[in-house]
């Protein structure tokens, strides 16, 4: 149907503009299958925190004795973490073989702060409120420096183009399984509180990290999977599920502390050889 304007005597066709408007809007709200997976990565994240509030915070501010439910619950607040961690590998293996929709960015980067932010900054604070030899102030200002490093981290990634196949500091859900891991640990408050501000502090580093592809890829997927039987073992008081479960934080914590030791190994080495051919060069 053709409408004229009363001022300009102008026709325009009404269906045709409401078919054009159909078509756009709906585009840039769809939903990729890469989308749902970061979706999924956001709603891990918060049950974490959630699983954290009911099962540690509660019955410690209640005085309830029943440690057996705070072990499960810290269990499975980290296994929410870790699945965060699977949902976050998957979405970008799925966008780079499909699609992802205009909001993908955006929906990972929202979705990673609440999982690899807020989530083990909430953890490390908890922390802070229930063990025997820790300061409630001074945790939180930890837990303040793993949420700030994951925020910086994340918008400097979507700011700075890094070369193929890098990332620049500490992958977020990496810095946040360290983190975790930290705190499971049960070490001395001090040791853990400096272990918990030197990852923040890679995090926001420029220390060169690799891209899980390919065979890294499905290493890491290994490690999540295992990481989570740990955690299964330990929940359920298994014979030598404590010791596997601080074996297990001890090398995710020592992989943190050495993968940056071989890049910054590297950096040096590419930086000498650098220096070699430039002096060869000039030589007559």
């Amino acid at each position: 149907m053709t409408v004229i304007d009363p001022d300009t005597q102008a026709g325009w066709v009404a269906e045709a503009d409401s078919k054009d408007e159909a078509e756009e809007m709906p585009l840039s709200l769809r939903l990729s299958i890469a989308d749902t997976l970061t979706l999924g990565n956001a709603t891990c994240g918060f049950m974490a925190v959630y699983f954290t509030t009911t099962g540690i915070l509660i019955p410690h501010l209640t005085g309830s004795q029943e440690t057996g439910m705070a072990r499960h619950s810290a269990a499975t607040a980290v296994i929410l973490m870790l699945l965060a961690a699977i949902f976050d590998l998957c979405d970008g293996l799925v966008a780079r073989r499909l699609r992802s929709s205009p909001m993908g960015a955006e929906l990972d980067n929202l979705s990673d702060l609440i999982s690899f932010g807020l989530a083990p900054a909430y953890f490390v604070l908890v922390y802070g409120m229930v063990a025997d030899d820790a300061h409630q102030n001074v945790s939180a200002v930890a837990a303040i420096a793993v949420l700030l490093a994951v925020v910086l981290r994340l918008a400097r990634f979507s700011c700075v183009t890094m070369k193929d196949g890098m990332f620049q500091g500490m992958p977020s859900p990496f810095g946040a399984l360290t983190v975790v891991s930290i705190v499971l640990l049960e070490l001395p408050f001090i040791p853990t509180l400096l272990a918990i501000i030197g990852t923040a502090w890679l995090m926001v580093s420029r220390v060169e990290y690799p891209k899980p592809r390919g065979v890294l890829a499905v290493a890491m997927l290994g490690w999540i999977v295992s990481a989570m039987g740990l955690l299964a073992a330990w929940a359920f008081d298994a014979p030598g599920g404590q010791l596997l479960l601080q074996t297990g934080c001890a090398l995710q914590v020592v992989l943190g502390a050495v993968i940056p030791l071989f890049a910054t190994a590297r950096r040096v080495n590419t930086f000498r050889d650098n220096r070699r051919e430039a002096r060869a060069a000039q030589l007559p």
